[in-house]
């Protein structure tokens, strides 16, 4: 991750509640264990705080998910988190992000080296989030506003897919657009009944195996994945 000094430095500001976010609430976070050194690092480099909408301000460094406007919102840091470190990001690798939203999860994986695609289907998150990004310097993502379902064909295979919206079966474009060897964290079920953060991972000849992990609650995959 790249970045320079900017007329408002977010990365200055409040630093010591980022630090009482990820060390004291995420990392002892009870259910969750949270023990990748580089994640957290990632997290108490990334201002949390440029991603939150001004109402939201004195909540920012709350281990709590936000609202962001137009229905969706910035997940709680310690799913985050998880979902981070249940994908295995390594520098260079190239990531496929299906729900841009804040932008924040976009952030982290910048910050761990990765180049990131990241799919918003609202537009003006979309634009708020390329927006945001641009500010703070990360020159290792790329955001598109469309619809996610369908994958970014144009830049694929990806090494790791992350999802952060659920439809209630795994796109398959998604599973096509995966590398062998690599790996799909995505949350999975209805609103309507229990949702499971499942991870889908490809062994070199193409196959997948599932993982359930534990249940979690995020808004649903719009756009095709209704039609579906």
């Amino acid at each position: 991750m790249v970045y320079s000094q900017t007329e408002h430095d977010y990365f200055e500001e409040r630093k010591e509640e980022r630090r009482n976010m990820v060390y004291r609430d995420v990392a002892n976070y009870r259910g969750i264990d949270i023990y990748d050194t580089a994640v957290l690092g990632a997290m108490f480099r990334v201002p949390r705080h440029a991603f939150v909408i001004n109402e939201m301000q004195p909540y920012a460094y709350q281990n709590t998910p936000l609202p962001i406007g137009f229905e969706q919102t910035i997940s709680q840091p310690v799913i985050v988190a998880s979902m981070t470190q249940l994908l295995e990001a390594e520098k260079e690798m190239k990531i496929l992000e299906i729900g841009t939203g804040s932008g924040y999860q976009a952030a982290i994986l910048a910050e761990l080296g990765c180049e990131v695609f990241t799919i918003e289907i609202v537009p003006e998150l979309g634009l708020r989030a390329k927006n945001t990004l641009e500010k703070l310097h990360y020159e290792n993502v790329r955001v598109k506003v469309g619809d996610g379902y369908e994958g970014w064909p144009e830049y694929a295979p990806f090494d790791r897919i992350i999802v952060t919206c659920a439809p209630e079966q795994v796109p398959a474009p998604l599973k096509e657009q995966l590398k062998p060897g690599g790996k799909i964290v995505i949350p999975v079920g209805s609103t309507r009944s229990i949702q499971f953060l499942v991870v889908l991972e490809k062994n070199r000849k193409g196959k997948l195996r599932e993982n359930i992990k534990y249940p979690v609650r995020f808004v649903p995959m719009t756009g095709k994945a209704r039609e579906k």
